[in-house]
Formats: structure tokens, C-alpha cells, sequence
């Protein structure tokens, strides 16, 4: 769930395509597949969830414009966790993005996870199998994700998974956004100690 009471900043985190990645155990009875089509409701409830979006009409608008034109793309690189009964309640892509020069750089891309599935070991699961399926797909490195610090909670799984924060978006360009995004975050850590 998005942390919305704290200031917005934009982050990118990075990670070499080449580490290795230990991949993490489901719980039992949950379950890895793929997209299917007609799987986009389940991307859109998920990410309304979590707040990502205002409500699902927003969700599969965006999927619209930018995941159904790449249906067999999806089928290998869309991520779902099921529940022990069959609900989808998690999801992440191993996407990539192009830069304005026109290369391509590998993306972790909309990781989410239900609120009432949250702290299972779900996340931490679904990432490794992310990265793993980058690993295979693509070639180039870095691996970069995208967050802002709504998310400072899943950063600290981020990083434990080998991610950095960086002051450059993945196409080199500087992200304006780092130091503020940097303050925001190290006044979270300072008032834990409080």
C-alpha cells in the first residue's frame, strides 16, 4: 500500500543484470502464472488495491495504452501470485522501457501486492522470479526499477535484493527528484529512531 501522507519524490534504483538472485519460495498453496488474456481486470484490481490507481477504470486504461499491444510479450514476462482459492492477489512485469535515443533497458515494472496479502514473503518472491525472468529475456545491464517514496517500505526489500538508489533516470538523464527524494526518506529512518 502506498504511504500517501508523506511528501511524493520520484526514485530510480538500479541493479547489475548479473548478480546472482536467489530465488525465493512461495508460501503454500500460492502459486506463480502468467498473464492470460483477459487477465487485465486482476492487473487493474491489484494495483487499485494498493492505490496505485483512483479506481480500476484508470487501471485498465493505462493497461490499454500500454501492455495489451504486446499480448505475447505478456504471456511470458506479466507475473501473477494466486491465492490457495485462485485469486490473483499479486503482480509484477519484467518490462523494459526505451529511452528517447531508442535503447532498450530492462524494467521491474508495477510490483504490487493486496493489502491483506502484504507481509507474507510474497514481494520478496515475485521479485526474485522477476529478476530471474529478465536474466533470461534481456541482455543488457542494468536492471533499473522504478518507485517514488510512497513506497519507502518496499525500497528496503528493493535494496536487500540488490538494488541501488540512483541519482540518473535509466537513460542517463538526471532525476531532479533524488534529493528530495533522498531527504524524504532519511527523515523516515530518523524518526524510527525517535
Amino acid at each position: 500500500m502506498l504511504d500517501k501522507s508523506i511528501p511524493y519524490a520520484e526514485i530510480w534504483m538500479s541493479r547489475e543484470r548479473e548478480l546472482p538472485v536467489k530465488e525465493q519460495a512461495l508460501p503454500e498453496g500460492f502459486q506463480f502464472t502468467f498473464y492470460q488474456e483477459g487477465d487485465e481486470r486482476e492487473w487493474a484490481a491489484i494495483e487499485t488495491a494498493v492505490a496505485e490507481f483512483e479506481d480500476e477504470t484508470q487501471a485498465l486504461d493505462y493497461f490499454e495504452r500500454s501492455f495489451a499491444p504486446y499480448t505475447e510479450e505478456l504471456k511470458q514476462r506479466m507475473l501473477f501470485i494466486t491465492d490457495p482459492s485462485g485469486e490473483k492477489v499479486g503482480t509484477a512485469s519484467a518490462w523494459w522501457k526505451k529511452a528517447p535515443n531508442g535503447d532498450r533497458y530492462p524494467l521491474v515494472h508495477w510490483v504490487a501486492v493486496k493489502p491483506g496479502y502484504q507481509g507474507k514473503g510474497l514481494a520478496k518472491a515475485m521479485m526474485t522470479r522477476t529478476l530471474k525472468t529478465l536474466q533470461t529475456l534481456e541482455d543488457t545491464s542494468p536492471i533499473y526499477l522504478h518507485t517514488q517514496t510512497w513506497s519507502h517500505a518496499a525500497i528496503r526489500l528493493y535494496q536487500k535484493l540488490g538494488f541501488e538508489i540512483t541519482d540518473k533516470k535509466l537513460d542517463g538523464s538526471p532525476n531532479l527528484e533524488y534529493k528530495k527524494a533522498m531527504d524524504i526518506l532519511a527523515g523516515l529512518e530518523n524518526s524510527k529512531k525517535d
